[in-house]
Formats: C-alpha cells, structure tokens, sequence
C-alpha cells in the first residue's frame, strides 16, 4: 500500500492548525508543526519580552536554527515511509525551511536543497492569508502584511521544486477538510 505524502503549508495564522485538527479527527494520520515549540523554547532563553517577527532573533544560532528544522521535518518524512496508512499529512514541509530563509533573506547550501529534492511529497495545499482569522501570539510573530509575503515565499518555493501547490478556499474548516479530501480523491 503506498502512503501519499501531502503537505498542508500556508503563511501564519491561515488556519493550518485546524485543518491538521479537522483530518486528524476523520481518523487521518497528520504530522504536527515543530516550529511553535523551538520558537517558544528560542524565547524563553533569549529575551522573551522583546516582539519581533523573525523568530531567529531568539537563538544563537540561526543556521542551526533552520538545521533542527530541517532535521525534523525530515525525520517526519522518514517516519510516514513505514507507516501502514493510505495518506500520512504534513503540517509544513520541507521546503517550508527554504522558504522562510528566503523570506528572511537567509543563505543556505546544499543540504538544505538536497533534502527537498530528495524527499518528494505526492500533493501540497497551501492555505493562503485571510485577514479575518488571523492572530498573532507567543509564537507567531508574523504582521499580516508579512505573512502575505511568506505566502508568496511559499508559492516560489514549492514551485522550484516543481510542485503545483493547491490553494485551500477560504471556507470554514470542516469545508477545507472536504476540500482537501475530495481533491486527493480526483488524483
């Protein structure tokens, strides 16, 4: 049985979460953000009262920083690859990293290029921004405005490696959900 690897991605605050949450309740195996724990655990060693939206600000360094990232991810992959299930979600990607190096106009070499080459996702939704849910708190730091260019930073970066990101409507969560689903059906 082969298990498709799909990645629900999105700037911050597009409602992710909840979509993993919603697939996760019909009984569907979802692999959960890694970020908010390293940005929170980053503050809480740095200067937690400072707000800013570059979570890298927090740690000593960032390109390990991005590493963990990289790793963890990465090692999501590698676990879903034994996994006896038909459809294993990804909150976030691995080119997610690169995209958000982008963003922060971060260099970076080819191991963190290689890892997106080298593990291939069978779909990606990307969730795009919605002003009217967005929130920012303890670990997302992003404006609006700038989860718009994430967005954008996203879209290039899936395209790159070749993928034809989906966009999720902006519709109530259950309706994502179905989304989703019915469009993994057709493919």
């Amino acid at each position: 049985m082969k298990n498709h690897k799909v990645v629900i991605t999105g700037a911050p605050g597009t409602g992710k979460t909840s979509i993993i949450n919603g697939l996760e309740d019909q009984g569907h195996h979802c692999f959960h953000e890694i970020i908010r724990d390293m940005t929170s655990n980053a503050k809480m060693e740095g200067e937690p009262d400072s707000f800013v939206s570059n979570p890298l600000v927090f740690v000593d360094d960032a390109l390990q920083f991005n590493k963990d990232l990289l790793y963890g991810r990465t090692k999501h992959y590698i676990d879903s690859l034994d996994m006896k299930v038909p459809i294993s979600f990804f909150d976030r990607g691995i080119p997610d990293v690169l995209a958000y190096m982008d963003f922060f106009d971060q260099s970076y070499d080819k191991e963190f290029t290689d890892a997106c080459e080298n593990h291939l996702y069978d779909a990606i939704f990307i969730v795009p921004p919605w002003k009217e849910i967005y929130i920012s708190d303890n670990e997302r730091l992003e404006t609006y405005e700038e989860a718009e260019k994430i967005h954008d930073a996203l879209m290039d970066t899936y395209t790159r490696f070749g993928y034809n990101p989906i966009l999720v409507p902006k519709d109530p969560v259950n309706a994502r959900v179905d989304f989703i689903l019915d469009n993994l059906k057709s493919t």
